[in-house]
């Protein structure tokens, strides 16, 4: 059976992406999907972009991969956006919205937040409100094209945590969590699906999370060095899993 890893959201953190790559080669998958927010947050967006392009078969565009084009106020928005180069920003903007493809019989799409757009946020299970949000994952839209069938499958990233449910009969919602800015739990988390790739026959299929400790601290550490901007937010974040635009 084929492997397939999906990592998401890694934001600048190196520590992080190399502790899930290194496991991910130690499995023996030779396959990765990321669904974007390459940048930002952390200090090293620069170094992400370009490890992910030489790593990922497929790269999905996030929300601060599209916002980091912009002309910004906020002085973080101008510090992340000073350690690319205009090559890092034209890649992230020329990045696809959505990817799909089929594994064991069942037709699987990724992308970042919705099928709206990378900056129309979905949340978890754990909010009732959700609903109605989680079904219309599964639809064709303009920002998802209408070539392909409507999925079996989708998957996606940009709320930082991890989970998985069936929404409808035969219909598979999950999060792949964040690499490098996990909101759940203070362990990178990516996602491993398991079946036949390009199969469209129904075969066996699964797929399971993998939480992935790393150095934290040194991680802290780098951002400090590097003097950016939101390094306390950014702190918090990393050890205690709180989001930044949550109050104390």
């Amino acid at each position: 059976m084929d492997k397939v890893a999906i990592i998401s959201d890694i934001h600048g953190n190196m520590h992080a992406l190399e502790a899930v790559l290194a496991h991910i080669e130690q499995q023996g998958i030779h396959t990765i999907y990321c669904l974007g927010d390459l940048i930002g947050k952390g200090p090293d967006g620069d170094l992400v972009v370009d490890r992910c392009k030489v790593v990922c078969d497929v790269i999905v565009r996030g929300n601060w991969d599209d916002l980091i084009g912009n002309n910004h106020t906020s002085e973080g928005m101008k510090w992340w956006k000073a350690r690319l180069s205009q090559h890092h920003i034209d890649y992230l903007k020329g990045l696809p919205n959505v990817y799909d493809f089929v594994m064991s019989g069942k037709h699987v799409r990724l992308f970042h937040a919705s099928q709206i757009s990378e900056h129309h946020r979905v949340y978890g299970r754990s909010d009732v409100n959700t609903f109605d949000a989680h079904h219309a994952m599964f639809t064709n839209t303009d920002f998802t094209g209408y070539d392909n069938p409507e999925p079996d499958i989708v998957g996606y990233g940009d709320i930082h945590a991890a989970y998985m449910m069936y929404v409808d009969t035969g219909k598979m919602l999950f999060n792949a969590g964040s690499v490098g800015n996990p909101l759940d739990m203070p362990l990178s988390v990516y996602t491993v699906l398991t079946g036949h790739l390009g199969e469209q026959t129904s075969h066996p299929f699964h797929i399971e999370f993998v939480r992935v400790p790393y150095d934290i601290e040194a991680a802290i550490q780098r951002a400090q060095d590097c003097d950016m901007p939101e390094t306390d937010a950014y702190i918090r974040e990393l050890r205690t899993c709180q989001y930044r635009g949550k109050p104390d």
